[in-house]
């Protein structure tokens, strides 16, 4: 229907590939498709249309040439959907551009961004807010505050080589590169955040000041340890303690040839990763980015919680869920209702459920050559007996404790419930670990 009028009662299946290619070109970038994903519905029944399954199918398109939007829409325009009805979900997220391919968009949705569920009334909010915010000119903010220049001087003018080279440069995120610095003859790591085609120069001052407020309100050995900020640039950068061992998961994969990590070094690192998510829950925080490679170590290897940019607070002290318009976090990790935008401390122990699957394995949680793909997948296989535990032991432990790695598998599986009232809380899980180290 290239050159019919689309309205809001068009059918989806009637667009033509041309109208759905323009939609594509909105929102396949950053898989912005996964948000509309997400908010479709069985018209029958009111629940989720897709499941975690179809989310992972869909994304393997992009390694076969093919647009995910274009297929999801090809696939919901077979239950008559609607244009008005995909407009809604497009206008409700504020993709304004997309949703005008379509139609008029006449207004702009006021920013009420969550909706409560559950037990109990809560508000997990993006600290900081208008109330909460910490202004980094102060000096009551508890960090020292530096030059963006005293920054790239420290970092030999952001040294762009690996550290293993005799560079800088110490690892790159979603949001910046992490460089090595000294100040005052102690190492530091230094994230200088850069504004990418998906974050927008406001969004990247939020992690900014969220990564601040939460550091600042929140002290424990098992969480990383900053050390101070930068403000004065269009890179922001944040200061932290370096951690001589860097990420679990470059240790669990020996990157430069460092030795393996023991079973019990890994069980110690379990340990203090659960007691840092205890600190985090029990202060009615929930961190929703829980995985190896935001798990830094020392030079004692003592495990650091780190990356605090997508930090949800509860205002009200209190734990229940509730639900974002914003879903984000690493798909490898997401629990099913984390891909739904709901926020609870529930999906931090799905995360944590792959964690504990990489300590076992010293697989990475995602690999495209595996089958399966994912690695949370592999519990099923070896539940439906079409792979052994012993199979998915890392065969670079040494004299390994079969008991205890069949116990620590057995609480993952049980963290990897599909329903997060089935999951145990973190309480369970730190004694549960700390019962076999011990």
């Amino acid at each position: 229907m290239s050159n019919s009028v689309i309205t809001s009662s068009t059918f989806v299946r009637n667009l033509s590939h041309g109208t759905l290619r323009k939609l594509a070109d909105f929102l396949d970038p950053h898989d912005t498709w996964k948000t509309v994903l997400v908010e479709i519905q069985n018209k029958s029944t009111g629940k989720p249309r897709y499941t975690q399954l179809h989310l992972r199918r869909f994304e393997g398109l992009v390694a076969r040439g093919k647009s995910p939007t274009v297929e999801l829409l090809y696939d919901w325009g077979t239950t008559n959907a609607t244009v008005g009805e995909l407009v809604d979900i497009l206008v409700r997220h504020r993709l304004f551009a997309p949703a005008a391919v379509l139609l008029p968009v006449a207004s702009k949705p006021t920013e009420a961004e969550t909706s409560i569920v559950g037990q109990d009334s809560a508000d997990f909010k993006s600290t900081p807010t208008e109330d909460t915010f910490v202004d980094p000119d102060s000096s009551s903010s508890g960090f020292c505050r530096f030059s963006y220049h005293e920054l790239m001087r420290i970092t030999g003018n952001w040294d762009d080589r690996p550290t293993s080279i005799g560079g800088n440069k110490l690892g790159e995120g979603g949001f910046g590169v992490v460089y090595k610095g000294c100040l005052n003859n102690t190492h530091v790591a230094v994230k200088k955040l850069n504004t990418l085609d998906d974050i927008s120069p406001d969004e990247l001052q939020i992690q900014f000041n969220q990564e601040i407020q939460t550091l600042l309100v929140l002290k424990h050995t098992n969480l990383v340890n900053m050390v101070g900020f930068s403000c004065d640039s269009e890179s922001p950068c944040l200061v932290y303690e370096l951690m001589p061992n860097g990420s679990l998961l470059d240790r669990l994969a020996c990157l430069d040839n460092t030795p393996p990590l023991s079973w019990h070094r890994r069980c110690t690192i379990a340990v203090g990763t659960a007691t840092g998510l205890e600190y985090l829950h029990s202060n009615h925080h929930v961190h929703r980015d829980v995985k190896s490679a935001n798990i830094l170590l020392d030079d004692k290897f003592v495990a650091k919680i780190s990356d605090f940019g997508l930090t949800r607070a509860s205002s009200k002290r209190t734990s229940s869920t509730v639900m974002t318009e914003k879903v984000v976090g690493t798909t490898a990790y997401m629990a099913p209702e984390a891909l739904r935008g709901e926020i609870t401390p529930k999906s931090d122990i799905y995360s944590f459920g792959v964690v504990l699957l990489e300590i076992v394995s010293g697989l990475p949680p995602v690999d495209e050559e595996r089958k399966p793909k994912f690695l949370m997948e592999v519990r099923d296989e070896i539940e439906d007996e079409e792979m052994e535990l012993e199979d998915l032991i890392d065969k670079k432990i040494e004299n390994v404790d079969f008991s205890s790695v069949a116990k620590v598998f057995g609480l993952a599986c049980r963290c990897l419930h599909e329903k997060k009232v089935k999951r145990p809380g973190i309480a369970e899980v730190l004694q549960e670990l700390s019962d076999d180290v011990d």
